[in-house]
């Protein structure tokens, strides 16, 4: 079965780089350029979340929505990687209970090689 990761950032470039390279590796992308809800991730019930920080226009942070993700049973087994350029990133990922942080700007490979960490 293909595996699903779930990729929110409100960079369109960011998310048309990753649909492809997510694609060719095999994966299906889902890709929200808004946050979501804690509801809609459970109907998508992805592989591995992808998480940017800083959401423009929507009312939450990408820290908040991980930390409501990690409080939920039913989707607190998901990872959550927090992507962003923030200098704190580590910090915000375990603040809120992310499995890791990928910084921006990323290295491709670096991305997929921490990707295929959490998904086997």
């Amino acid at each position: 079965m293909t595996k699903k990761i779930l990729v929110i950032d409100d960079d369109e470039d960011i998310l048309s780089i990753l649909d492809i390279l997510f694609v060719e590796e095999g994966y299906e992308a889902i890709l929200y350029n808004t946050g979501t809800t804690t509801e809609q991730i459970k109907i998508l019930h992805p592989d591995l979340i992808l998480l940017d920080v800083r959401i423009n226009g929507f009312e939450k942070t990408g820290v908040q929505i991980c930390a409501e993700i990690k409080n939920q049973l039913e989707l607190n087994d998901i990872p959550v990687l927090l992507v962003s350029a923030e200098m704190n990133v580590d910090g915000l990922a375990r603040s809120c209970g992310a499995n890791g942080y990928i910084n921006k700007p990323f290295d491709i490979d670096k991305l997929l090689s921490k990707v295929k960490e959490f998904i086997f």
